[in-house]
């Protein structure tokens, strides 16, 4: 008997029939559009911000053949078309990342744009609208002065600024435009303006100054309005000291700030209220502020309602115009520093009835919010944050203090102290600066009672977006990657930074040795673009550069500030450009790198330099300071040819091409012995080092290898580099055919490794391998060891950027599917969307999956001597050495290989 479907299965099937057309249609839709690499920007000061966009297209071999950007004023009418400030029209191109090219763009406006694209079946699809917005892009834009109170830069007391207003007309949008010499908090109608903290980042404060641009139309209201501004001391007035002399810098005052804020109204009318002297202010409870050491709070101080509206502020002084810091004043475009997890402990110890200490479930950079209930006024609570406990279960800062230099017992280091003020609840967090730490001994002054809900733990960091990920078999490794992830988070503040505790110190050489941890795992454009500039900024005339950037002393001139540190300069723009395709860093870095390239140049014009700091803390074998330095300055002078020719400098391109290959020649003479193919006396970093950074003689390449992977073996796998030879080991073995004796290294249990840190209790990465080393100099959060974090989506993933062909617009896909794991997984989110590298190991198998985004492609490398089936395209590749390689379009594949 025929059966028959229900009547209604056809209309579903057409309803399901037209989902899927219409899925399909608008599959190619642009996505993750940003301006100047932030999403819907607030307060741009650039002429031509950069605009850029992703695919959304999940069919096979997905293209962008031409794209349309349209820009107006009116997002009403952009959707109907109507693009009156820019419309590029249909250009043929498969970019997606486009600089503006409009008419000239105003200031305080907002602009709406979208992207149209088509593919290579010359369908189109079309974007969601988004926005961006201008803030000052004339110095003729900022109003009023900058003002302060009447004290020197030696009081403590931080002060208060209040101004009172009455807005007579609707609103309909307002903004608040703020620069800082110091730190600020901004409250309108008694609450606090944002989530942003410590702002402005830190830069060199006399010649730069950062603005940021805030949103405030919901927090006025008509009527009645009072402004208000807690200033904090930040770097531009250091009171603590330490051997970093951050209390000699030159322009160091007391602090200071420019606001502007712009209101307009429903009848198209505006106005602008300004920082004058008619703002009043007075001292705060912020009793002291030192971002360096901690806070203190003095709760019976406070001033109810100071920031509401009709505060009588008759006894509050004026305020006082002065001098600007510097002359320039740059937007803050950048992800701010935010709390972004909150931490409660994990166990409290009472000492006694006055010591209290606190243990957290992992080390981090922030503060504490501590609640307390019913203290007789007066009461001081002392907290002490540290990283490590004495035996007797006291918080002990003997690792971190090594470097502090107190002049007497009133600022105790990363300390915060509260004096409560007696009543039902109060709470305290400092705001003006951040710690290291995993436990907090809380000691008062009067027995008192305290608890799990007595303190919290803030995590706080540069809020930038998470962008990677990394999960295999072994958990150790995944423990060791989330590690090195809260190391590199903790150390980025606005600027990288060495550890976040005794320092806060922007050492260059540790910065460009995680630069490719940061990128491969978090979207740090912005950080990096900010702390470039902080590089020209801190560039003497000759062209050196301090070894900590920026410099907030006298110390970062005085040693180690050759290549091997400072080539910070020129990797990280490099690696910016390998990672998003954009050359625009590289083009402004371009006259600073050269600068430099040619000081060492000129220093040592035969090509072979020592100057700088060598392979830093390295486990026991000491290895030629002339070779790294050395290492770095070819590395640098490469930089410089290449980025001449990307930018069209042929004679440069051709002098430093030159160069390089003068000190390369130069290197191998001098460090090569050709007959043993070792290089000096054969440590794991002046072997590793010359093979990772291109140096070795192609005739030489795999000798070198071969001996590097000896000297391992003399070790039984286990790492013996410092901080120069970390960043080169791993990559160094696993791209020269040893890539199963890496991953030995990486995933080692005893000592030394990152493992054994993992065994003893580490939620962060270590500043030096041993655990006893010495006690009063060991940070337990450090970065610079942190070069395992990008080696993971490297020599296990194979995920690594084509230089000819940036920001993984072809993806070079070099996995190595190693013993002892397993199954790996990476993924990373590209400029043109999500990478992924998934093998396992299987019954003499190795199942390989991979998915390459569209409007991009690969070149995958599998090895010659394994039998290959790749779904869905032809088993068919090209040789190239030991390789099969296979030209793979935007798709997901699936990979069997035989072993």
């Amino acid at each position: 008997m025929k059966k028959h479907r229900p009547r209604y299965s056809s209309a579903l099937h057409f309803f399901s029939l037209c989902l899927w057309i219409n899925f399909i249609g608008y599959a190619q839709a642009p996505v993750r559009l940003q301006c100047e690499h932030l999403v819907n920007p607030l307060g741009i000061d650039v002429a031509e911000p950069r605009l850029s966009w992703q695919l959304h297209d999940s069919r096979p071999g997905a293209l962008q053949t031409a794209y349309q950007i349209e820009i107006g004023i009116d997002s009403i009418a952009l959707s109907k078309g109507k693009a009156a400030v820019w419309n590029t029209g249909k250009v043929i191109s498969n970019a997606v990342l486009v600089s503006y090219k409009g008419e000239k763009l105003q200031s305080f406006t907002t602009y709406f744009w979208r992207v149209k694209v088509w593919d290579k079946k010359n369908e189109a699809g079309i974007s969601k609208i988004q926005r961006f917005e201008t803030a000052m892009l004339e110095p003729t834009d900022w109003k009023g002065s900058w003002i302060t109170d009447s004290h020197d830069m030696h009081y403590k007391p931080a002060p208060y600024f209040r101004k009172e207003i009455i807005t007579a007309k609707t609103i309909k949008s307002a903004r608040a435009y703020i620069a800082a010499a110091g730190l600020y908090e901004f409250y309108i109608n008694g609450k606090k303006v944002g989530n942003r903290m410590l702002d402005p980042m830190f830069t060199r404060f006399d010649a730069r100054n950062l603005y940021a641009s805030l949103d405030i139309t919901k927090q006025l209201q008509n009527g009645k309005n009072a402004f208000g501004i807690l200033l904090g001391n930040g770097w531009y007035n250091h009171q603590s000291t330490a051997v970093w002399d951050f209390d000699k810098t030159i322009w160091r005052n007391r602090p200071r700030f420019l606001v502007n804020i712009k209101i307009t109204y429903t009848d198209a009318t505006s106005e602008t209220i300004t920082s004058d002297e008619t703002w009043k202010t007075a001292d705060s409870p912020v009793i002291f502020n030192s971002i360096y050491t901690g806070e203190h709070y003095d709760a019976r101080k406070e001033i109810s309602n100071w920031n509401q509206p009709d505060f009588n502020d008759n006894n509050w002084e004026k305020s006082k115009s002065i001098s600007a810091p510097s002359s320039k004043l740059v937007a803050q475009q950048m992800h701010p520093i935010r709390v972004v997890n909150e931490l409660k402990p994990i166990k409290v110890d009472k000492r006694n009835d006055t010591l209290y200490v606190f243990t957290f479930p992992r080390n981090i950079a922030g503060t504490v919010r501590l609640s307390i209930k019913n203290a007789v006024a007066g009461t001081t609570f002392s907290i002490k944050h540290g990283e490590r406990l004495y035996k007797n279960g006291r918080v002990d800062m003997s690792n971190i203090d090594l470097h502090y230099r107190p002049t007497d017992n009133s600022d105790p280091f990363q300390t915060d102290i509260y004096i409560a003020k007696g009543n039902d609840g109060e709470h305290f967090s400092p705001k003006f600066n951040y710690k290291g730490f995993q436990y907090v001994e809380v000691t008062s002054s009067r027995p008192f009672a305290l608890d799990k809900k007595s303190l919290l733990a803030l995590e706080m960091h540069s809020d930038v977006p998470a962008v990677g990920t990394i999960k295999t078999s072994n958990e150790v490794v995944n423990k060791i990657w989330k590690a090195t992830n809260s190391s590199y988070l903790a150390n980025l503040f606005g600027y990288p930074t060495d550890c976040p505790q005794r320092e806060k110190n922007g050492w260059t050489g540790d910065a460009h040795t995680a630069v490719e941890t940061g990128l491969y795992n978090f979207d740090g454009i912005t950080v990096y673009e900010k702390w470039l500039a902080d590089h020209q900024d801190e560039q003497q005339p000759d062209g050196g550069l301090s070894n900590i950037i920026p410099n907030p002393g006298k110390f970062g001139y005085q040693f180690a500030t050759g290549p091997d540190w400072t080539s910070s300069v020129a990797i990280i723009p490099w690696k910016i450009y390998e990672f998003y395709g954009d050359s625009s860093l590289l083009a402004k870095m371009y006259p600073n790198i050269k600068k430099y390239v040619d000081l060492i140049e000129k220093r040592y014009p035969g090509g072979i330099t020592d100057w700088g700091l060598g392979d830093w803390v390295p486990v026991k074998s000491t290895s030629s300071k002339a070779l790294t330095s050395s290492m770095y300055y070819y590395t640098d002078a490469l930089i410089l040819a290449k980025t001449a020719r990307i930018l069209g400098k042929t004679d440069d391109a051709e002098r430093y091409f030159n160069l390089a290959e003068k000190i390369k020649k130069a290197f191998n003479a001098q460090f090569l012995n050709k007959t043993t193919a070792v290089y000096c006396s054969g440590t794991q970093t002046e072997l590793a080092g010359p093979l990772y950074w291109g140096l070795v003689p192609q005739e030489f390449r795999q000798k070198v290898a071969d001996n590097l992977y000896k000297k391992v073996q003399e070790t039984n796998f286990h790492l013996d580099v410092g901080l120069l030879g970390t960043k080169a080991l791993l990559n160094a073995l696993s791209e020269n055919g040893y890539a199963d004796a890496a991953y030995k290294i990486a995933s080692q249990e005893d000592f030394p490794s990152w493992g054994y840190w993992i065994k003893n209790g580490a939620t962060t990465l270590y500043e030096n391998w041993p655990l006893d080393v010495e006690k009063n100099d060991a940070s337990l959060n450090h970065i610079m060891f942190g070069e395992i974090g990008a080696w993971m989506y490297k020599g296990l993933g194979g995920i690594f950027p084509d230089e000819n062909i940036p920001g993984f617009k072809h993806i070079i896909l070099k996995p190595h599917f190693v013993h002892g794991l397993t199954s790996f997984e990476a993924k990373f989110q590209s400029p043109y969307g999500e990478i992924v590298s998934r093998w396992k190991h299987k019954k003499g198998k190795i199942h390989y999956t991979i998915t390459i985004p569209p409007n991009a492609n690969a070149s995958l490398y599998l090895e010659n001597k394994n039998t290959v089936h790749i779904y869905p395209k032809e088993n068919s590749a090209a040789n190239e050495g030991l390789y099969k390689v296979f030209q793979l379009e935007a798709g997901s594949y699936s990979i069997t290989i035989t072993e």
